[in-house]
């Protein structure tokens, strides 16, 4: 490992998932933009941990509903690591609540969050891509996304928009060179879940064959997978993580 040396740019950075990518792929040789919005500290932490090993890790502000704070933090990402040449778009929110009383506000924040923001950033990080005919767009789904969840409807319908985004773009951008993978993920043990009790926790396990909740390092692994020249031939396809749930 540490052959790669190729720019990457994981938005939700501090978070569970992301920050577990992001270990994988500092840790594959990839020179890591650990973007985030509200976890600074995690982040800046995060990065300080990669470099005491010898690794390529920066911590980058991105508030991914601002196309403003989107061009300032490709400037940074570029001006420290280089051209990005795989994106993935981790950063989300949830809520669990009846569609009906979720507010308008609110409705709009997870879509915003969870869908525009990706396609936002995408949008801007594809000109050079395309240009170079070389790159990789990895999209962090979920299962719910697929199969649709009470009480998370918002979250549910964003998450499928970014399944069909996948979809579309890779098949816009095969000819170009650049692929685009969605990773669909079950319950994984991040704080996300947090506001499930114990016994709600279990619940849910026991209807996974596989008997446990995932871990962010079992989706971190499908996005290594996704990103190297293993999967060359892989674009518009989506990997569901889930232990076999769905």
């Amino acid at each position: 490992m540490g052959k790669i040396k190729k720019a990457a740019l994981v938005t939700g950075g501090s978070g569970g998932i992301g920050s577990a990518v992001c270990r994988r792929l500092a840790q594959a040789g990839y020179l890591t933009a650990i973007g985030f919005n509200r976890g600074r500290s995690a982040a800046e932490a995060l990065a300080s941990e990669l470099r005491e090993q010898g690794l390529t890790a920066e911590a980058v502000f991105c508030d991914i509903g601002d196309p403003v704070s989107i061009a300032e933090c490709l400037e940074k990402t570029e001006k420290i690591l280089g051209q990005i040449e795989l994106l993935v778009n981790n950063a989300g929110t949830a809520e669990i609540s009846l569609f009906t009383d979720l507010s308008d506000e609110r409705l709009c924040e997870i879509m915003n969050v969870d869908l525009l923001g990706h396609m936002r950033l995408t949008k801007a990080v594809l000109p050079q891509m395309l240009h170079r005919h070389e790159g990789n767009i990895i999209n962090i789904s979920s299962v719910w996304g697929e199969c649709g969840a009470s009480c998370e409807v918002a979250y549910s319908a964003a998450k499928s928009g970014l399944i069909g985004f996948t979809r579309a773009l890779a098949k816009e951008c095969a000819p170009s060179g650049v692929r685009v993978n969605c990773v669909s993920c079950g319950l994984i043990d991040t704080k996300m879940n947090g506001n499930l009790s114990a016994e709600e926790l279990q619940a849910v396990v026991d209807e996974i064959p596989v008997g446990r909740m995932g871990k962010p390092e079992d989706a971190a692994s499908a996005v290594l997978f996704l990103a190297s020249d293993e999967a060359a031939y892989i674009t518009g396809q989506v990997l569901r993580v889930d232990g076999g749930w769905i």
